[in-house]
């Protein structure tokens, strides 16, 4: 979690391999969890960097399935920015690149968490801000939270021990009125080990 150090280190590689698209992928996924612990007037900046990284990788590799998932994590932070047409916008790129990922990779567990948290939001828009979207944008994608808590069970298949997994399935949930399912996905959290800055 020294994601200073570890920049400085993908960094000096991209020196010599600046196309590596398994280093560029990583300098993405390293500036997101080191801007997910910065002050928040600090992210946007550190969430474009995040991306240009992720833009790169998935330039040096379109077969890297990795380097989509990235790309969707950094477009997905960067939207939580933007205003209402743009995010409209934005989901579509973030569920191609999703879907591109886990076509190249189908035990991708950051593409499946990542996409928990894109029916998630889904599902969390309302009908009339829907009709909106519809109406002026071209619409939203389909899904919500049945969909969210697939892809959390999925995610949690593959990768058992992460935190956010079984807390954002938590509050799934929650939302649902589905308590005791919740409750249990949040004392899971409490038993796993702190792996990234925003377990804190």
């Amino acid at each position: 979690m020294n994601y200073l150090r570890a920049l400085a280190l993908y960094d000096s590689v991209l020196a010599t391999s600046p196309d590596s698209a398994v280093v560029l992928w990583r300098m993405a996924r390293a500036v997101t969890c080191f801007a997910d612990t910065s002050a928040l007037e600090n992210r946007l900046v550190l969430y474009r960097q995040a991306k240009a990284f992720a833009a790169r990788s998935v330039r040096a590799d379109s077969m890297n399935s990795e380097s989509h998932a990235w790309l969707a994590v950094t477009i997905g932070n960067i939207a939580m920015f933007e205003g209402g047409q743009t995010k409209v916008k934005l989901c579509r790129v973030i569920k191609r690149e999703l879907d591109i990922a886990i076509r190249l990779d189908a035990g991708n567990d950051v593409a499946y968490s990542i996409l928990g948290s894109f029916y998630k939001a889904l599902g969390d828009v309302g009908w009339a801000e829907k009709q909106i979207a519809n109406m002026f944008v071209g619409g939203l994608p389909d899904g919500g939270y049945e969909e969210s808590e697939a892809a959390f069970r999925k995610a949690i298949e593959l990768a058992p021990d992460v935190i956010r997994n079984h807390y954002e399935l938590g509050k799934v949930y929650m939302i649902q009125d589905r308590n005791v399912e919740a409750l249990a996905e949040f004392r899971k959290v409490l038993s796993l080990p702190l792996t990234i800055g925003k377990d804190h």
